[in-house]
C-alpha cells in the first residue's frame, strides 16, 4: 500500500510540473454554397509527426466552435469534416494562447470523392447515427472492444459489462450489421479485438422489420454496430487458455473465428470451477470472469443477457460451448445461426434469520439449508432475412431451448414467538428432476408502398413450452404447545406443464404528411393456453410404494388467456423532435377449467383502454430530452384468481380470490442527456413516477398459537413509487497522455405500499438515497487508477404505531488500480470494501475483498502468463440484510474462498490482406 501511495504522489508531481502549452482555437463553419452555418461539423487536431489524435470538438447550431487544449508540439494539423462536404485542412502553429481562424466555408463534395476518400474524423453525425472512427481512440495494443468503448465520449461500461450511451442502455451489439452469438453483448465486446474494428456506429434499437419499414424503433435503448475493416474480413483468429490453482481450482477456455467476407464462423468453449463464465478469461482486468464483482452475492448462477451459465448457488463448476454462423446465401437471402451449451453443478449452504412483523407482535424464523444442483442448458437460434425485392422483406427467427436439471435439498427451520418460545419446527429433504423444452418462432412480413412511408406489416409469434418433473419429498412439521396435529409427509410428485402461446398482429401505416405525419392502424390477437397436471402420491405403509393418491396436493387444470386489441397510433417526426400517441382498447377473457374440482371453474371477461405517448426533443447534437406516459392494464395471475387451497407449504395455506380486478398502472417518465464534446462534460438524468390502482397484494393471517399462515389476495389503491437519478462527469486532460475523469451522481426512490398484516390495513414508505462519486486517473502506458465510493441510506416508515420504523446504512468502496510498467508487464488490483452495520449479531458486518493479477506478455505479445490471487485477504463474505413491510431478514451463504492460479494463454491471427499478420492485426481475446 505504501508503494501505491508513492506512485500516486509521483504521478501528481509529474502532472504538476509538465511543461505543456495551453491554447484556444476558435472559428465558424459555413456552407460554401448558401453561407448557412453547419451544425455538428467535426473539428479535430492531429500531431504532425505521427497523425495521432490530440483532441476534437463539434460545431454548435450557429456553426461556432472552440478547442481548449494543452500540447508539447509547436505545430498541429487541423481538420474539419462534415458529411457531404469536402474536408478542410490547415497546419496550425501553436505560438499564442488564442488562435482565431475565422469563418471556414466547406464546399460540397462530389460523388467520386465520397467513394474514394475515407474520412479520418474521430466522430461523425449521420442523421440518427453517431459514428466513431476507431483509429482516433488510443488504447493498449491488446485491447478488446470493451476497452475501446470505455474510451468513447458518452459511453459507460460497468464491471459486469453493461453498456450505456448518454445514459441509455445498449440492448444489442451487431458485427457488420449481424448478430454475433445472439443478443449477448458481452460475448462480442470481450472476445473481439479493437484492432479489427474500423467504425463504431450507435443508433436507436430497431428490429430488422422496423429498420426496413422506416419506423422509429425503441428510443430508450441503443444498438452498437461494429464495422470490421475491409482487409480484416478474411482470415482466422482466436485464443486458447488454461489455468490451474490451489484448492483444485482450474479454468479452460478457447475461441476460434473464421472470417471470409460475408461468411463468419465462430466457435468457443470453456470450463472452470471458479464461478466464472469460462470464455471471459483473456483480458487482464477481467481475469476473474466477473468473480470479484460477485463478492457480495450468494448466487453461483450466471445469466448474461438471457444466457445461463449455471443454475445453482454457492460454488459453481461450469462448462460451456457454442458456435455462431452468419452468411449471405444470395442477393436476396441472409442467414444467421448460433448454438450455445452451458452446464453446471453448484453446492451451497445458507443460513437465514428473519424477524416477522405483525401489527401488535413479532415472531422469528431461523433456517439452515443445503443444496446440490446440476443442470444443462441448450439453445439454438436461426434467423433468415429474405428480401423479395426492395419493398418486400420477410424475417423468420425460430429458436429452440432444452434444459435438464436435478437438485438435492435439505432444510431445518424453527419458529419462535415474541417471548422467544419455540412454537413450531420442521425438517425437509427432497430430490427433484426436471426436463424442459421451448420452441419459439417469429415471422415478420413487411411490404412498403411508395416513398412517403406507407407500409403493411404482418407479425406472427408462436411459442410452445413443455416441462416434466419428478419430486421425492420427506418432511416433518411439529407444533409445540398446541393442539395442532403434526404434519408428516413421504411423497412422490410427478408434474407436467404445457404452455402454448399464439400472438398475431397486422399494422398499416397511412402517411398524412409524407415522411412526417403518420397514422397507424393495428390489430393484435393473443391466445395463451396453459395446462398444469400435478399428481402427488403418499407412500403406502403396507406395500412401501407411492400408491395413495393425495387429492389435496394434486392439480389438473387448463388456463386460457385470450386478448383482442385494436389500436391507433399517431406519430409526427421532424428533424429536431418527434412525438407519438397510441390508444388501444383491450378485450380480454380469462378462463380456468379445473378437472379435479369442476366447482372451481372460472371465466372472467375484462375490457380496458391502454394509452401510450412519447415526446423527444434534440436541442443539438450534444443534448436531448424525452418524456412519456403510459396507462397499462394487467389482469390477475391464475394463482391469484383460482380459489383452490394450495397446502404445499404446511405453514402457509394459499387460496386465490376469483373476484379480483385488473391493475391499472399509470407511468410518467422523463430524461435529459447531454455530452459536451468540447468541455468533455456529461450529464444524464432520469425521473419516473408510477401509480397503481387496484394493485393485487397478499392478505395473510397468522395464527398466533401455531404461527401457521393463511394467505389470499385483495385489490388496494394508493400504491405508487417515485424514482430519480442524476449523474455528472467531466474529463480533464492535463496533456496528451494524462487525464482525470471525475463523476458524481445521486439516486433517490420512494415506494408507497398499501398492504395487510393480520387483517390490519396499513401504509408503508420505503425511502432510499444513494450518492456516489468516483474518478478515473489515466496515464497512458503507465497506470490507471479508479476509486469509487457509494453510500446507501434506506428508511422504512409505517402509518401504524405498532410498527417500528427502521433505518439502514451501507458503505461500498471500490478501488481498481492497474500499472503497465515495466514493459510487457501488467499488474491489476481490484479492491472492494463493504460495511453494513445493521446486520444481525453473528453475521459479518464488513469485509475487504482484494483480487490481484500479474500478467506478462511475450513472444511478440502472442503469449500471456498470468498469476492471480482471488480474495487476497481471505475475507470474502456475502452477508445481506433485506427489509420489506412484513419482515427483516439477514442471510449468509457459501462463497468462493481464496485461491492462487497460474494461467497461460496463446493468441493467433491471420487477418489482413493476403492473410498476412501486421501490427494492426494483433488479437486479444476475452
Amino acid at each position: 500500500m505504501k508503494k501505491l501511495i508513492y506512485v500516486i504522489a509521483l504521478l501528481s508531481v509529474s502532472i504538476s510540473f509538465s511543461q505543456s502549452k495551453s491554447f484556444k482555437i476558435s472559428g465558424k463553419i459555413l456552407s460554401e454554397d448558401n453561407k448557412e452555418p453547419l451544425e455538428a461539423a467535426t473539428i479535430y487536431l492531429e500531431r504532425v509527426r505521427d497523425s495521432s489524435l490530440v483532441t476534437y470538438t463539434i460545431s454548435d447550431k450557429d456553426g461556432l466552435f472552440e478547442i481548449l487544449e494543452e500540447t508539447y508540439d509547436e505545430k498541429l494539423n487541423l481538420f474539419i469534416d462534415f458529411v457531404g462536404y469536402q474536408t478542410y485542412f490547415k497546419q496550425i502553429t501553436i505560438n499564442k494562447d488564442v488562435i482565431d481562424i475565422g469563418a471556414i466555408a466547406l464546399g460540397i463534395s462530389n460523388a467520386l470523392d465520397e467513394v474514394v476518400i475515407k474520412s479520418r474524423s474521430p466522430i461523425t453525425f449521420k442523421k440518427d447515427t453517431l459514428e466513431f472512427n476507431v483509429t482516433s481512440f488510443k488504447t493498449k495494443k491488446d485491447a478488446n472492444v470493451e476497452d475501446l468503448l470505455k474510451q468513447l465520449p458518452g459511453v459507460e461500461v460497468d464491471e459486469a459489462g453493461k453498456i450505456t450511451v448518454n445514459g441509455k442502455d445498449v440492448s444489442k451489439i451487431l458485427v457488420n450489421g449481424k448478430p454475433f452469438f445472439g443478443d449477448d453483448p458481452t460475448i462480442t465486446t470481450r472476445n473481439l479485438t479493437k484492432d479489427i474494428i474500423e467504425k463504431v456506429q450507435i443508433t436507436d434499437t430497431k428490429t430488422k422489420s422496423e429498420a426496413f419499414s422506416g419506423e422509429e424503433g425503441d428510443t430508450e435503448n441503443k444498438t452498437i454496430n461494429l464495422t470490421i475493416k475491409e482487409e480484416n474480413n478474411k482470415g482466422v483468429f482466436g485464443r486458447v487458455s488454461g489455468g490451474a490453482g490451489t484448492d483444485e481450482r482450474y479454468e479452460l477456455a478457447g475461441m476460434v473465428n473464421f472470417f471470409d467476407n460475408d461468411r463468419r464462423v465462430s466457435v468457443l468453449a470453456g470450463g472452470n470451477n471458479t464461478n466464472s463464465p469460462g470464455f471471459s478469461f483473456g483480458e487482464i482486468q477481467k481475469m476473474f470472469g466477473g468473480g470479484y464483482s460477485m463478492s457480495m452475492n450468494s448466487s453461483g448462477a450466471f445469466t448474461i443477457d438471457g444466457r445461463s451459465f449455471g443454475n445453482g448457488e454457492g460454488i459453481t463448476t461450469s462448462q460451456n460451448a457454442g458456435a455462431n454462423y452468419a452468411d449471405v446465401l444470395s442477393d436476396k437471402v441472409e442467414i444467421n445461426a448460433d448454438y450455445f451449451y452451458s452446464g453446471s453443478n453448484s453446492d451451497n449452504e445458507t443460513i437465514t434469520e428473519r424477524e416477522n412483523i405483525l401489527p401488535d407482535s413479532r415472531f422469528f424464523s431461523d433456517s439452515r439449508s443445503k443444496s446440490l444442483s446440476n443442470g444443462e442448458n441448450h439453445s439454438a437460434n436461426l434467423g433468415f432475412d429474405i428480401e423479395i425485392d426492395s419493398t418486400f422483406l420477410i424475417n423468420i427467427n425460430p429458436s429452440l431451448k432444452w434444459s435438464t436439471s436435478n437438485r438435492t435439498f435439505s432444510e431445518e427451520e424453527e419458529t419462535r414467538n415474541e417471548d422467544n418460545e419455540l412454537t413450531n419446527q420442521s425438517t425437509t429433504a427432497s430430490f427433484s428432476e426436471s426436463d424442459a423444452k421451448n420452441f419459439d418462432n417469429e415471422l415478420d412480413i413487411t411490404k412498403r408502398f411508395g416513398n412517403n412511408g406507407a407500409f403493411l406489416k404482418f407479425k406472427i409469434d408462436t411459442e410452445y413450452n413443455t416441462s416434466v418433473s419428478n419430486d421425492f419429498l420427506t418432511s416433518e412439521t411439529n407444533f409445540l404447545n398446541s393442539s395442532e396435529e403434526d404434519i408428516i409427509r413421504d411423497q412422490f410428485t410427478d408434474s407436467e406443464n404445457n404452455n402454448r402461446s399464439f400472438n398475431a398482429s397486422v399494422t398499416y401505416r397511412l402517411p398524412l404528411i409524407a415522411k412526417e405525419l403518420f397514422l397507424d392502424f393495428e390489430y393484435n390477437f393473443r391466445d395463451d393456453n396453459r395446462s398444469n397436471l400435478r399428481r402427488t402420491f403418499d407412500r403406502d405403509e403396507g406395500t412401501n410404494q407411492f400408491a395413495d393418491f393425495n387429492l389435496d396436493l394434486s392439480t389438473d387444470f387448463e388456463y386460457q388467456n385470450k386478448e383482442n386489441s385494436p389500436s391507433l397510433k399517431l406519430s409526427y417526426r421532424k428533424e429536431k423532435w418527434s412525438t407519438s400517441f397510441t390508444t388501444k382498447y383491450v378485450f380480454r377473457t380469462l378462463e380456468n377449467k379445473d378437472f379435479l374440482r369442476p366447482e372451481l371453474d372460472i371465466k372472467r371477461n375484462f375490457e380496458a383502454i391502454e394509452l401510450r405517448s412519447y415526446f423527444n426533443y434534440r436541442f443539438s447534437e450534444k443534448a436531448s430530452m424525452y418524456t412519456g406516459y403510459s396507462l397499462n392494464n394487467r389482469p390477475p395471475s391464475l394463482t391469484q384468481l383460482q380459489p383452490f387451497q394450495n397446502v404445499t407449504n404446511p405453514l402457509n395455506t394459499i387460496t386465490g380470490n376469483p373476484n379480483l380486478e385488473p391493475t391499472n398502472s399509470h407511468r410518467l417518465y422523463m430524461g435529459y442527456n447531454a455530452f459536451d464534446f468540447q468541455k468533455k462534460t456529461g450529464i444524464y438524468s432520469y425521473a419516473s413516477v408510477n401509480f397503481n390502482n387496484n394493485a393485487v397484494v397478499s392478505r395473510t393471517i397468522v395464527n398466533l398459537e401455531t404461527l401457521k399462515r393463511t394467505t389470499t389476495y385483495a385489490n388496494v389503491n394508493g400504491n405508487y413509487d417515485l424514482y430519480g437519478n442524476i449523474n455528472y462527469s467531466k474529463t480533464v486532460k492535463t496533456d496528451s497522455i494524462r487525464s482525470i475523469k471525475f463523476d458524481a451522481g445521486i439516486s433517490a426512490s420512494l415506494n408507497r405500499n398499501v398492504n395487510f398484516n393480520n387483517e390490519v390495513q396499513y401504509k408503508s414508505n420505503v425511502t432510499s438515497l444513494t450518492p456516489s462519486a468516483g474518478l478515473r486517473l489515466t496515464w497512458k502506458k503507465v497506470l490507471e487508477l479508479r476509486p469509487r465510493y457509494r453510500l446507501t441510506f434506506t428508511k422504512n416508515t409505517f402509518d401504524i404505531e405498532t410498527f417500528e420504523d427502521v433505518d439502514f446504512i451501507r458503505h461500498d468502496l471500490d478501488l481498481n488500480f492497474t500499472t503497465y510498467l515495466p514493459k510487457a508487464f501488467e499488474w491489476t488490483n481490484n479492491i472492494d470494501f463493504a460495511y453494513n452495520p445493521n446486520v444481525a449479531a453473528g453475521f459479518q458486518k464488513s469485509a475487504w475483498f482484494w483480487n490481484s493479477t500479474l500478467a506478462y506478455s511475450f513472444l511478440d505479445d502472442k503469449a500471456l502468463m498470468t498469476l492471480k490471487v482471488y480474495d487476497l485477504l481471505n475475507q470474502n463474505t456475502n452477508a445481506r440484510r433485506r427489509a420489506t413491510q412484513n419482515f427483516i431478514e439477514d442471510s449468509q451463504s457459501t462463497v468462493l474462498e481464496q485461491y492462487f492460479m497460474l494461467s497461460f494463454s496463446w493468441k493467433f491471427n491471420s487477418l489482413g490482406s493476403k492473410g498476412e499478420t501486421g501490427q494492426g492485426d494483433i488479437f486479444f481475446m476475452d
